[in-house]
């Protein structure tokens, strides 16, 4: 390629330690790697740069704010659901997330809003509530201690006289450790039943950080991870409903805050003025409104049509090219097909039998550049830099990726995702395509985590290294990443569970007035009541068993069926008698949508129930839900 020679030279004058460093050495990083290893990386970041020169990107700008005294700890409360403790209401969301929290996490949210109060009151603005108020303690200062705490079930209930059952579950879908051909890797597991920040035991201390963060290119150097399965299986991030899904986000600041805090590193947040972007078009438009625009054409779309289209021509003719992603395509035939694109394919006039393979892989890596605001966030991501170049152990660098990956907006999470599922086939093909997951990952992190900002080029120099592990283990790790922490669920039943109550409450008051004011009205107009006056109750009475289900099937033939469980019972059960049942059903069915049992309201929104999770387990959990077989959401 035109630029190697260059590059090689870039890479030699930021290793050569006898010379001054220039302004924006890599020297500087935190982090670092041998600059063979890290060749391709300062290749692709000079080919990116090219192609800027060259006009064929447009110059998106993201504005870094400088936050005043108090600011982000205001942001971070409102970015947790907490901004009644800012306005003093007096509202219900909030006080349900405030009862379910951790030790750890209680103690986050009160170090941010002690921070917040004292701000406040050194500025004079106005009065503030009192910490005390909140957490209802007599000191507005308490500590709470790191420890364990005991497995709390995935349901947000101690169920008595309980063993939980384990399934292993490993990451071997993804990237699995077989692919190094080299030394066996090493086995860990991970627990999804104790928040992680109440997971961590040991402290340590700032001496013992490294000063130079040294990341191995090996495949054998990433471990192995085993996922328990308890009774309640596993849930993934588009089984839940959106307002789950929002709550979840909440709790998953939080308990990010705690971990940081717990792990004695500054949890740092960028502020990021938004870019509007363009309104129309394929570059350079916000997922969401390309998204928007897209679903008029395909309704219930969630990653954008151009994305999909450039992933597909891939996976069918470029994933065994040698060097795809990291050979670059022509600059000028990219420019031109970008301009076609732009031009014709909504219109379905788009040639892409034209499209050369490693030109494909220029627009894709395009489109990520070009997005208004980047497709992993950029909030978080010095946080996440800063704990990966402090802390060398990969279990607690994979525990706050995945709280990180929880923080996504959804349309950022499908994007990311499908990208991911890519990428995960682009290094299975290693044998003929020559790309490794560390080469892969030195090609991708430039285009997804180049700053479109003032300090650009010192903040990709000094997180070179670091930013390529963290691709690397979005890649490897990725069906990990995408499931949901059971103890976060638990915590999401226990805040539906405190709504309910306290709507219930609210409820029982106002039928109480009306009920008040009623018989005011009926004893003015009619002093007494009827000899022998028939009375109901309020709610009919079930005739439902204890432990039997109803669970329902619209698409089936037989639409209903009433269910005994016991302890051995199991989702994908249930799934096989209804299947067994309706063999002669609709076409939907016979058409192969996957169908999955469905928990519905109770104390959750929906959830997609894990093929392996014991229903007796989830009906105890959540007594008050309906049971509805359908098509899993796409």
């Amino acid at each position: 390629r035109k630029s190697l020679p260059r590059c090689r030279r870039i890479n030699r004058m930021l290793s050569n330690e006898s010379a001054p460093p220039p302004a924006f050495s890599r020297s500087n990083s935190q982090a670092s790697m041998d600059s063979t290893s890290m060749e391709d990386f300062w290749c692709e970041v000079e080919s990116i740069k090219e192609s800027s020169a060259d006009g064929g990107e447009e110059a998106t700008l993201l504005e870094f704010k400088p936050a005043d005294e108090g600011e982000l700890e205001a942001e971070w409360l409102q970015d947790v659901g907490l901004s009644t403790l800012i306005s003093g209401a007096e509202e219900e969301d909030g006080q349900a997330l405030l009862s379910t929290l951790t030790r750890t996490q209680a103690a986050a949210v009160q170090k941010r809003y002690n921070t917040y109060t004292q701000t406040l009151r050194k500025k004079n603005k106005h009065t503030v509530r009192d910490v005390r108020d909140i957490f209802g303690t007599s000191d507005s200062s308490p500590t709470f201690e790191a420890v364990p705490v005991p497995p709390v079930p995935s349901n947000g209930l101690q169920l008595p006289g309980q063993k939980p059952v384990w399934k292993a579950v490993s990451s071997s879908n993804c990237l699995d450790c077989g692919l190094d051909k080299g030394s066996p890797c090493v086995t860990e597991e991970l627990s999804y039943e104790v928040s992680f920040s109440e997971s961590i035991t040991v402290l340590p201390k700032p001496q013992d950080w490294p000063k130079t963060q040294r990341f191995k290119k090996e495949d054998s150097a990433l471990p192995k991870f085993i996922v328990r399965k308890s009774r309640f299986g596993l849930t993934e991030v588009g089984d839940l409903s959106p307002e789950d899904l929002k709550k979840i986000r909440y709790l998953s600041l939080i308990e990010l805050t705690a971990f940081y805090d717990a792990l004695g590193v500054e949890l740092k947040r960028n502020r990021v003025e938004r870019v509007r972007g363009r309104e129309s078009g394929l570059f350079g438009v916000p997922l969401n409104v390309l998204l928007e625009n897209d679903q008029k054409k395909v309704p219930g779309i969630k990653v954008p049509l151009i994305f999909q289209k450039l992933l597909l021509k891939l996976e069918e003719t470029g994933l065994e090219t040698e060097g795809i992603l990291r050979v670059p395509g022509s600059a000028s035939r990219v420019k031109t097909l970008h301009q076609e694109l732009e031009a014709k394919f909504y219109e379905d006039s788009f040639d892409w039998d034209q499209v050369r393979n490693n030109d494909a892989a220029g627009l894709l890596k395009m489109f990520i550049r070009e997005l208004p605001s980047p497709l992993f966030t950029v909030e978080y991501l010095p946080a996440f830099v800063t704990l990966v170049e402090k802390i060398s152990k990969i279990k607690l660098q994979l525990q706050a990726l995945h709280l990180l990956i929880m923080l996504l907006p959804e349309a950022n999470r499908d994007t990311a995702k499908a990208f991911l599922q890519f990428l995960k086939k682009v290094v299975a093909n290693e044998g003929k395509n020559k790309m490794t997951l560390w080469n892969v990952s030195m090609i991708v992190a430039p285009n997804l985590f180049i700053y479109k900002g003032k300090r650009a080029n010192q903040q990709e120099m000094q997180a070179a290294a670091t930013t390529a592990h963290i691709v690397r283990l979005l890649i490897r790790y990725q069906d990990i990443l995408w499931t949901v922490p059971s103890f976060l669920i638990s915590q999401v039943r226990k805040m539906n569970e405190a709504a309910m109550a306290n709507s219930k409450k609210q409820l029982m008051f106002d039928r109480g007035v009306r009920k008040l004011l009623r018989r005011k009205t009926m004893d003015r107009e009619r002093p007494e009541r009827a000899e022998g006056a028939v009375t109901f109750p309020p709610y009919p009475q079930s005739d439902i068993p204890e432990g039997v289900i109803r669970v329902y099937a619209p698409l089936h033939s037989k639409v209903s069926m009433a269910i005994q469980l016991n302890s051995q019972t199991k989702a994908k059960d249930i799934l096989a008698r209804f299947h067994c049942e309706n063999s002669c059903g609709s076409t939907q069915t016979r058409r192969g949508q996957t169908q999955s049992l469905h928990e519905v309201g109770g104390n959750i929104g929906q959830h997609c129930l894990d093929p392996d999770a014991f229903m007796l387990d989830v009906y105890r959990a959540n007594p008050q839900a309906e049971w509805v077989i359908k098509p899993k959401a796409s």
